[in-house]
């Protein structure tokens, strides 16, 4: 019996190994024109998102700042959204689309994160405001807090960059 299926399992074998090898490498094709594409969306585009559209916009835009991005599990993911890494240095991110501002309770959780991680730094990105009481414990903690008029900077000047990088492409050819 096996004499006769070896046959049949090896042409199986040859024909779904390719092929899952190729749908695998197009689905990181996919996943990184996806990720550009989010990496050039507008202010007014990122209120629209949904938080973990939020923490994939942040992966794109820090990635091409050249840190190695990693976006953590949804959840049980002790507080941090991303995980930066850069020059051996670890920072963790905590990642908050909303509509209010962000309160101290984010702060909080980015502080217990940094420990669990063993994070050299720790963020919260917004894209919108702190309250007062979130500014204070972040200053008490040395919490980098960057609100949406900074998260609006950072993205024109990684997309400027992004534009730059092209047109002198095109003016090379």
């Amino acid at each position: 019996m096996f004499e006769t299926l070896w046959p049949i399992c090896l042409l199986i074998l040859i024909i779904v190994w390719p092929l899952d090898s190729y749908m695998k490498y197009k689905n990181k094709k996919a996943y990184k024109i996806y990720l550009d594409q989010l990496r050039q969306s507008n202010i007014n585009q990122i209120d629209q998102m949904n938080g973990r559209q939020f923490e994939e916009y942040l992966s794109s835009l820090y990635q091409s700042l050249g840190y190695q991005a990693e976006v953590t599990k949804g959840s049980g993911d002790f507080g941090a959204d991303l995980i930066l890494k850069n020059n051996n240095e670890t920072i963790i991110v905590q990642a908050k689309r909303y509509s209010n501002k962000v309160s101290i309770k984010a702060v909080q959780e980015i502080v217990a994160a940094k420990g669990y991680y063993n994070a050299n730094h720790a963020w919260v990105v917004t894209n919108n405001y702190f309250t007062a009481p979130a500014h204070k414990l972040a200053d008490a903690n040395n919490v980098l807090l960057i609100n949406r008029d900074l998260l609006i900077k950072l993205s024109a000047q990684v997309n400027q960059e992004k534009v730059t990088t092209r047109i002198e492409k095109y003016k090379s050819n």
